[in-house]
């Protein structure tokens, strides 16, 4: 038999690999209330991988929302005290964009006063302001964007809360990353660019 006829032949009979369907890294706040989705972007590598590392290391899972302002935001992670963010585990440079708006349903890195405008890794925040917050643009880093569960985080800021915004019942944190492919995404509500 000649040589190109057998490499025909077992090129033609190898069983052939499945094809692996690309998957994007999702953000997941699983509360008693509900379960709220966001993408991550790209277009801000630090946060985006920040915000990863520590949902896999379930950094968050023994935290809270401790700032819910209804009509502002709905604020979790490192505890926010006016001491500022001692408890961060770091700090992160800024990476504004001026694609990325805080709009209702960004998601963004808190941050105390500092003047170089660096987050702490820790804390994270969600716009729940309809029209927006327009003064937050290039102070603060957006980060994601909820596609799904902005009802639940319209719940969370409604509830009763203290002098220092802090809900009196403690809506608990179980954050995760989610890897979904695009035609997960898009039967949770999100098409992939």
């Amino acid at each position: 038999m000649p040589i190109i006829l057998l490499l025909f032949i077992a090129l033609f009979s190898s069983p052939t690999q499945p094809r692996v369907e690309k998957t994007y890294p999702v953000g997941q706040i699983k509360t008693s209330m509900g379960e709220v989705l966001f993408w991550l972007y790209d277009e801000t590598p630090n946060h985006k991988a920040s915000f990863i590392k520590l949902a896999n290391q379930g950094y968050w899972d023994t935290l809270t929302f401790n700032r819910v302002i209804n009509n502002f935001v709905a604020q979790g992670g490192c505890p926010d005290t006016p001491a500022g963010f001692s408890g961060s585990s770091y700090l992160l440079k800024p990476e504004f964009n001026k694609n990325i708006r805080h709009i209702y349903g960004a998601v963004g890195a808190g941050r105390d006063n500092n003047p170089e405008k660096l987050s702490a890794g820790c804390q994270f925040y969600i716009v729940q302001n309809k029209k927006g917050l327009a003064r937050l643009d290039d102070n603060y880093t957006v980060f994601g964007q909820v596609f799904k569960g902005m009802d639940i985080i319209d719940a969370i800021v409604a509830v009763k809360t203290d002098t220092t915004n802090t809900p009196l019942n403690p809506i608990k944190l179980d954050v995760n990353i989610l890897n979904l492919t695009a035609s997960e995404l898009k039967k949770q509500g999100y098409t992939v660019k």
